[in-house]
């Protein structure tokens, strides 16, 4: 079988996402949902809406995004819609908190390993396909945060956070089985590549790569130097194409990266949703 094509620049320039973007071959059509993340307030890491002006005027997208589960200045529409105008989202794109109103849209997931059903923002109905934007970092639950998140944590409504990160029960949101969460939120990323058909492009961005999270109002500054742009159509190849470039990587602070992915066991996501036939963690990394 040949191996998944994952392109890699080490130029982190608003002109090379979308140089990567075109390398890719594949044209999102029709109405675009870029998802993104909007950075939680007093974030110093997360990536601004400047940098992705290109590239999503390109695509011709709307910015989407959706409420989170935790306390916090994007746990309600009212509250995320204003983050989104001060952080400068709304400055530059339309914005689309996909849950902010009304009841959430049900996936169904037959084949899901932990959950059965996955609980997104109802107007992810609104667009024919998706340019996942992700920043690649740590993260303090799931290890790392990168395309595979994006597509499950990120695209869930503030009940589909919790629903993912309990297992299946959003009551038991903080205390579920470790293993089980990593492994629902690939059922969980599943169900959105099969709603998109796999209209869907890759972009992930090593650039301050902090242990923490973008959702973190107090995070710890980037411990790693910059690496670059990757971009694919498979979430399971580009997600591990970085795990591997940071273990490659000789930059001293990888330790403290590592040491964070490897606690919470972060890999499991990956080989999670390989096992689902997400994508496959063989592939071949072309510099362009």
């Amino acid at each position: 079988m040949d191996k998944k094509k994952v392109y890699f620049t080490k130029n982190l320039s608003k002109e090379s996402l979308i140089k990567i973007y075109d390398a890719v071959g594949k044209k999102l059509e029709g109405k675009v949902a870029v998802k993104v993340h909007s950075g939680e307030a007093g974030n110093q890491n997360f990536l601004h809406p400047e940098y992705f002006k290109d590239i999503i005027n390109y695509v011709n997208g709307t910015v989407t995004e959706c409420n989170t589960a935790y306390d916090g200045k994007r746990n309600s529409t009212q509250k995320h819609e204003k983050l989104m105008e001060d952080h400068g989202w709304k400055k530059y794109f339309k914005v689309d908190i996909m849950d902010a109103f009304g009841p959430d849209k049900k996936l169904d997931i037959p084949n899901g390993k932990v959950i059965k059903e996955n609980y997104v923002g109802k107007n992810i109905d609104n667009y024919d396909s998706m340019l996942v934007l992700s920043h690649f970092k740590g993260h303090p639950m799931g290890g790392y945060g990168g395309a595979l998140k994006q597509l499950s944590i990120g695209c869930a409504s503030s009940y589909g956070k919790a629903y993912i990160h309990g297992a299946g029960k959003p009551q038991e949101m903080w205390t579920a089985n470790h293993d089980k969460f990593l492994e629902a939120m690939a059922d969980a990323a599943s169900s959105v590549i099969k709603h998109f058909n796999g209209n869907i492009v890759y972009i992930n961005v090593m650039s301050n790569m902090s242990v923490d999270c973008d959702c973190c109002a107090v995070a710890e500054d980037p411990c790693m130097k910059d690496i670059g742009i990757l971009a694919s159509l498979d979430p399971v190849a580009i997600d591990k194409a970085c795990l591997d470039l940071v273990y490659n990587s000789n930059d001293p602070g990888k330790d403290h990266l590592i040491e964070r992915i490897e606690s919470r066991n972060g890999i499991h996501t990956i080989d999670s949703a390989e096992k689902l036939g997400l994508g496959s963690t063989d592939y071949e990394l072309i510099e362009i």
